[in-house]
């Protein structure tokens, strides 16, 4: 027999194991990939479902159109903490985004540098500090400049914490365009910072917008820099200079209570936080899969 056909019956006695191997092998790596969403979706389900569970009875229309009611009184709600929250939001997104896509955008482009070194450092560091730390520094800040606490404070203290998280995202999605794209532009005489903004940006713009929802999913729930800035308040606030409400606050103030009835509607404000949160995540996610937030059709 020649040695090419021994070399032949030798592949033809292999290939059924190494098949066999193969498959084992990519049924096991599959289970594995499910078994990790399984892990990550299991705590989440559990957590908005036991919300469901305790908060949904607590939600009526009084409660998404009433202010609260003194203790004693039946019924109420959080309506002047949800406006609160999202005049508070707006605030911190108006001042934090711009600011982290610019330092995103500088380290990227034109970080190579000590400078861009030392905003890499602290960005990392503040992504670390304790919210309640920056929420004490955002009292120095502005809360003492002003005289009283405020809408604007609490802004302040939030777009600080979602700054950090926006820079690191938008640097590290810019870095993923290839080089080639920009060569290309720079090669048909586009200048540098035009290309920046025009093109590198705008192919990065899924994993920019993703940052950003990550920074402000993480920011919306925070109850102790507002504790220090925007303080809380029973009533109906529109101005950027008084004491306002907020869900966060106002659930810390219910949960602490010893009435069951502000219990109640704690957990009826929690389950709003989480909804409200997963609403502004996925409008933001589909209009920026529809092009809508890159300016296509």
């Amino acid at each position: 027999m020649s040695s090419g056909a021994t070399t032949a019956t030798m592949d033809s006695t292999l290939l059924p194991s190494l098949s066999l191997r193969r498959r084992l092998t990519n049924f096991l790596a599959t289970c594995a990939a499910a078994g990790s969403v399984i892990l990550v979706l299991v705590p989440l389900g559990a957590v908005f479902g036991y919300l469901v569970y305790r908060g949904l009875g607590s939600i009526n229309w009084a409660f998404l159109t009433q202010t609260p009611k003194p203790v004693g009184e039946a019924g109420g709600g959080m309506a002047n903490a949800i406006a609160g929250s999202a005049l508070i939001l707006l605030i911190a997104s108006t001042v934090g985004v711009p600011v982290g896509i610019g330092a995103g955008i500088y380290l990227a482009e034109y970080g190579r540098n000590r400078l861009g070194n030392l905003i890499r450092f602290t960005s990392d560091v503040l992504n670390g500090v304790p919210s309640i730390i920056i929420g004490i520094v955002a009292y120095g800040l502005v809360v003492l400049t002003q005289g009283h606490f405020s809408a604007l404070a609490g802004g302040v203290a939030l777009a600080i914490m979602m700054i950090p998280t926006i820079t690191r995202a938008t640097e590290e999605m810019l870095l993923l365009v290839p080089t080639a794209v920009r060569e290309a532009a720079y090669g048909l005489g586009v200048s540098r910072w035009r290309t920046t903004l025009s093109i590198t940006l705008r192919t990065a713009t899924s994993g920019v917008i993703t940052g950003v929802m990550l920074a402000f999913a993480r920011v919306a729930g925070e109850t102790a820099p507002l504790l220090f800035t925007a303080f809380g308040n029973q009533f109906w606030n529109w101005k950027l200079n008084q004491p306002t409400a907020a869900l966060p606050l106002q659930i810390y103030t219910y949960a602490i209570s010893p009435f069951d009835e502000w219990h109640r509607q704690a957990w009826a404000g929690a389950l709003i936080l989480i909804i409200l949160i997963v609403v502004a995540v996925s409008a933001v996610r589909i209009a920026a899969g529809r092009g809508m937030l890159k300016g296509g059709n």
